[in-house]
């Protein structure tokens, strides 16, 4: 492996010679399988080298040793790389830069290294009061991962409210304390967060009383707002924004090219952010031309005629862009460590290229291509119904909103009586 990026026999000699040569020939093998560039390696194999000199100069003999003389690697390589102004501290740029690479090596091979964690596991709220309740959200009611975080967002606030007040017994809470809460909390949020808002807690009243760790069942007392389900418009952009969309693609590279293929997804069949990363090469079925949707949030699969346009930039994108991975995602990230993008990745892309468009929208994202795909099947004189089916809207008063944007139909009824409409 090593003689994949270092040219002279010496070099190899020089680094497979170190006492630590074996783990560093491993460390390499595992950034070459998730798709680390050439450079990264280069840079990292003479760091750890020296690395390990600067350890077995301390005394370490053996693999596990070597995390007792990171910290202080560390500081002296930054020094040496320069900190500005004499005696001052070394710039953090400079310490990650040296950090990141010893610190992922001795994840590898130092057995329960963890070192500088970015993002410290957070403890889930109310886990000693209410231990069972994510559990119960989980198990019973069958909530999705992203939902949990919905709640154990709302409820860290909670808790937070109720340690700043000094309530640490939930079962002194009262509805007084409850509506404080939510006004307390309210400016932070819309008419639909406090609505959410209210939503979580009524949940998890009902829970505590349940598990008699409420007394009473207050669920009731918890009044969110009320949010009329049609007062907004779909926001959507026109057919001619979406070419502008398309066009500031550059589909010269592998991201472009990924990036192209993925809003024609979301743009020509409505799929929602989660969709488009759920799927896998054994979804397209180049043979019968067909595309299948499988799991989608109504709890059921689709399967749509595979546009030429789009299997056209699927093709480019998995013959020119798509990195080689035993993987069966379509879409990955461009950048090592390779892995399969996210939703919300997807989402982020979306609202990249309307915004680099000049698109005015607002909240950009990948569902304004959705409400676009809707948008333009109201167009085309499509029935609510079929047009639910499509995008796979659970029930059809999901659809319903779309009678508001339907322009035609709705001027037929204003220049008549609309009893042909009826």
């Amino acid at each position: 492996m090593l003689e994949r990026y270092f040219v002279f026999p010496h070099t190899v000699d020089r680094i497979r010679a170190s006492w630590i040569g074996e783990a560093v020939e491993r460390y390499v093998e595992h950034l070459a399988e998730r798709g680390y560039a050439d450079r990264t390696i280069h840079y990292r194999v003479p760091l750890l080298i020296e690395f390990g000199e600067f350890a077995h100069a301390r005394g370490a003999n053996a693999w596990p040793e070597l995390s007792a003389s990171a910290e202080d690697f560390i500081s002296e390589r930054a020094k040496r790389r320069g900190c500005g102004a004499r005696g001052a501290k070394p710039r953090p740029g400079v310490v990650k830069e040296i950090r990141g690479p010893i610190e992922h090596f001795l994840r590898l091979i130092v057995p329960g290294f963890v070192g500088h964690v970015r993002r410290p596991a957070v403890q889930l709220p109310f886990a000693d009061s209410a231990p069972g309740f994510f559990d119960y959200l989980r198990e019973e009611r069958g909530l999705r991962p992203d939902t949990l975080l919905h709640y154990s967002h709302h409820l860290r606030g909670f808790e937070n409210y109720l340690n700043k007040i000094d309530l640490h017994d939930l079962s002194d809470l009262t509805p007084p304390v409850l509506a404080a809460f939510v006004a307390d909390s309210s400016p932070r949020f819309g008419k639909t967060g406090v609505r959410d808002l209210c939503g979580v807690l009524r949940v998890f009243l009902r829970y505590l009383h349940r598990e008699l760790l409420l007394p009473k069942d207050i669920s009731g007392a918890v009044d969110a707002p009320h949010v009329y389900r049609l007062a907004k418009i779909p926001r959507s952009v026109t057919w001619e924004e979406v070419r502008r969309m398309l066009a500031v693609v550059e589909r010269r590279m592998p991201g472009g090219k990924r990036d192209y293929a993925m809003l024609l997804l979301l743009v020509t069949y409505g799929l929602r952010a989660r969709e488009v990363a759920a799927l896998t090469l054994d979804h397209i079925d180049w043979k019968r031309e067909r595309l299948h949707v499988p799991e989608r949030k109504a709890d059921h699969d689709t399967a749509f005629p595979l546009s030429t346009i789009v299997g056209d930039a699927i093709v480019d994108y998995l013959q020119h862009g798509r990195p080689q991975t035993t993987d069966r995602h379509v879409f990955f990230r461009t950048v090592a460590p390779l892995a399969p993008l996210t939703y919300s990745a997807i989402s982020d892309r979306a609202t990249h290229y309307l915004r680099k468009a000049g698109i005015p929208v607002s909240r950009a994202g990948s569902h304004t291509l959705r409400h676009t795909c809707v948008q333009r099947l109201v167009d085309a004189d499509f029935s609510l119904k079929v047009i639910g089916d499509y995008v796979g809207h659970r029930v059809p008063a999901s659809t319903e909103i779309y009678s508001k944007v339907a322009v035609e139909t709705l001027r037929r009824v204003a220049l008549g009586d609309g009893e042909d409409i009826v």
